[in-house]
């Protein structure tokens, strides 16, 4: 949360009281299968999509592509602006986990959700203050008096040392402990204060959450902050929260003062990606500390977020083409844990996501949404940056203004052309010789790699990737089967850990057919890498439903050096 960027929004007009009338959405029913991708470090930021819709994200694209975590919106109660902003989460009411996103059983039912499929679970935590703005919340609880919430009386403040809002943003004490914007500022010095934010938090991590953002963490002091992290249990995995805070730079405290309590959200890292994408990526070569931004064990970086897309300080959809190109480059280069932001589109910057009586409702990529964390170029990307893993950067170039080059060991190696037409060149890759898929097209294009050199041609504000995993071997012929009842609508497909049986990724299964007189056996073929232990699972796709994946283990076949490989998978594993 932005100290200046919600301002005028803040000070508008008192909420008056209203009726809440919760939307009948339900729980995702489908149960979650792990694809058995690999799932690395990338964080799909999903900060305004409701829990049903995150649930089937985590299982249908963030699992498959390989994304480690989903980071999510407050999942409190919060102020119901009837005029309809996208701020108001940022106003808790209580710690009643029933939001404008979901219910209780939605926010668990998600959780469940992207466990079963590999993918951690990281939610927003406002823990500064409460809410400004009187009326009434998302699940009817009415606040009269900002300082007489349902979780705090007026002793659990700073008002009495501080009544007002923060106005030299230079003093650390007074950025500490008077009121961001009016919202009334906890006395996180209280233990007993501290207990209640610990509570609600260790409620969370009751559910399975794993992590938390800290919204406006440089407005509490770091002991504080460690003492409230010190009272947090441990994830239902058994390992400590990931934690990370939002900390502004450029005025105390410093975004250093609390690496003792977790990592910190590098606005710097973008700041940097946006000038450098708006003039010349070639200075890129020495991008690291010396560029001012947080070292790579204590940060976390981004190229935009929910709130700053919004002042235009960072890159944003609006911003087309290099926008992407940007999180192409964040994903390649060797550096710390990377997010990827999707959110809505707007037009003016209070806007609220698309929702019902405020109740966001379910994301619709093809209208109202950028879902950038589904675009072929940025999967292709996280897939290459789990695969080229710690190897360092190597073989930098840059034949041109805004046309740079790099590779990470022998592992992988990406060209990327932010101008604005075509570029030639042969690049050294490090890579041995070979054909390798463009994780960019989905391998829709190859690369050959000879004597360690690549002529790529890229296309205008566009890239090429490719990695050591993804040369090409000989190919057999795969052979499928399997027996599935199915309804109107569905239809079986087979997908693996191949490329040639879609990386995982459900919409690039290879597709299986039957008809009247062989239902319910379902059959197809595609080519197979040859001398290849492969594991695949068959699954049902309906449009607009969420992907029905077999249960159990993931089959395994081990192809030959060359023929056919027939697959006969019995009856489809419900």
């Amino acid at each position: 949360m932005r100290p200046k960027s919600r301002k005028t929004a803040l000070l508008a007009a008192m909420v008056m009281s209203s009726t809440v009338v919760m939307t009948g959405v339900s729980p995702p029913t489908a149960a979650a299968a792990d694809t058995g991708v690999a799932n690395g470090d990338v964080i799909a930021n999903l900060w305004s999509w409701n829990w049903r819709s995150v649930a089937a994200e985590c299982v249908n694209v963030l699992d498959p592509a390989g994304y480690g975590a989903v980071w999510v919106a407050p999942p409190s109660e919060s102020l119901k602006r009837p005029d309809g902003v996208w701020w108001d989460v940022y106003q808790p009411y209580s710690y009643a986990l029933s939001s404008r996103f979901g219910t209780q059983a939605e926010f668990s039912a998600m959780i469940n959700a992207c466990h079963g499929a590999g993918i951690k679970v990281y939610t927003d935590a406002v823990i500064n203050h409460s809410a400004a703005q009187t009326g009434v919340g998302y699940a009817g609880t009415t606040l009269a008096n900002k300082y007489d919430p349902v979780m705090y009386d007026r002793v659990d403040y700073n008002v009495d040392v501080c009544p007002r809002s923060i106005s030299n943003w230079s003093d650390l004490w007074e950025v500490q402990h008077c009121e961001l914007l009016d919202l009334p500022d906890l006395k996180t010095s209280s233990s007993s204060v501290r207990a209640k934010i610990a509570g609600y938090l260790n409620s969370q991590l009751a559910l399975g959450v794993d992590g938390f953002r800290v919204d406006a963490a440089k407005h509490i002091p770091n002991t504080d902050l460690s003492a409230i992290v010190g009272q947090l249990g441990n994830t239902t995995s058994g390992v400590r929260p990931f934690v990370f805070h939002e900390v502004f730079p450029g005025q105390p405290p410093a975004p250093s003062d609390y690496f003792s309590s977790g990592r910190v959200l590098d606005f710097t890292y973008a700041d940097k990606l946006k000038s450098a994408f708006q003039g010349d990526i070639a200075t890129l070569s020495s991008f690291g500390p010396s560029w001012g931004i947080l070292p790579a064990a204590n940060s976390v970086s981004f190229v935009t977020n929910h709130d700053t897309e919004r002042e235009r300080r960072h890159l944003s959809y609006k911003d087309g083409a290099i926008t992407k190109l940007a999180n192409v480059f964040q994903l390649a280069w060797k550096h710390t844990t990377p997010t990827v932001y999707s959110g809505f589109e707007y037009s003016t910057n209070d806007q609220s996501p698309p929702s019902s009586n405020g109740f966001v409702t379910d994301t619709n990529c093809a209208s109202g949404w950028h879902c950038l964390n589904r675009d072929p170029a940025v999967v292709g990307m996280v897939d290459w940056h789990n695969k080229v893993g710690s190897a360092d950067v190597a073989n930098w170039q840059s034949p041109a203004a805004n046309v740079i080059g790099f590779g990470r060991g022998s592992a992988g190696f990406v060209a990327i052309n932010n101008s604005g037409g075509a570029h030639t060149w042969q690049y050294t890759t490090g890579l041995p010789d070979g054909s390798y898929c463009d994780v960019i097209t989905n391998c829709a294009s190859r690369v050959t790699v000879s004597g360690g050199r690549a002529t790529l041609t890229v296309p205008a504000k566009g890239a090429v990737a490719f990695h050591a995993n993804g040369s090409t071997p000989a190919a057999v012929t795969g052979s499928y089967t399997v027996q599935a009842h199915t309804t109107w609508g569905q239809n079986v497909y087979i997908v693996g850990g191949v490329p040639a049986l879609g990386s995982w990724n459900p919409a690039n299964a290879v597709p299986l057919t039957t008809d009247s007189s062989s239902y319910p056996r379902w059959r197809g073929s595609s080519s197979l890498p040859a001398n290849t232990r492969i594991e695949y699972k068959f699954i049902i796709r309906e449009d607009g439903k969420p992907v029905i994946w077999e249960t159990g283990a993931n089959r395994v076949v081990t192809t030959p050096a060359s023929g056919t490989t027939p697959i006969d998978g019995g009856w489809f594993r419900r």
